[in-house]
Order: structure tokens, then C-alpha cells, then sequence
């Protein structure tokens, strides 16, 4: 496990520290935790790109076109 310095504005810790201790868990787990939080939003995104650049676009459109049609279908006379 490695160790990492950071500097934050004052104001910041002291929110960040009562943050965690609203949630019952230390400061070092709190930042373990948001830390998680935005490493999976980073490889969400970067799975959404590698894949938008592999997709069809028709065939994109075409599901896209289904849902529609399921969502809001076009109402009877």
C-alpha cells in the first residue's frame, strides 16, 4: 500500500474530515472511498469511448429507434 501526501485549503480538510466522521469512518477511508467513486467513473467513460469507436451507427440508431417506439408508442384513433 502506498502513501501519499496531499495539501488542501484548511477549510476543506475540516469539511472533508466532518464528512467522514458524519459517516463514521476515518479521513484516510473517506478519501480511499471518493477516490474508488471517481477511478470508476474514469474507466466508465473510457469503456464508453473505446466502445463508441468499435459501434455501428446504424445499428446504434436502429436500437435507439426501438426504444422510442416502446416508450412512446404512437397512440391509437
Amino acid at each position: 500500500m502506498a502513501t501519499m501526501t496531499i495539501r488542501l485549503p484548511d477549510d476543506q480538510h475540516h469539511r472533508l474530515k466532518s464528512l467522514a466522521t458524519q459517516r463514521g469512518i476515518s479521513l484516510n477511508k473517506l478519501i480511499e472511498e471518493l477516490s474508488i467513486s471517481a477511478l470508476a467513473s474514469f474507466d466508465a467513460e473510457n469503456r464508453f469511448h473505446l466502445r463508441a469507436a468499435r459501434g455501428n451507427v446504424a445499428a446504434g440508431l436502429a436500437v435507439l429507434d426501438k426504444a422510442e417506439a416502446f416508450f412512446n408508442p404512437i397512440p391509437s384513433k
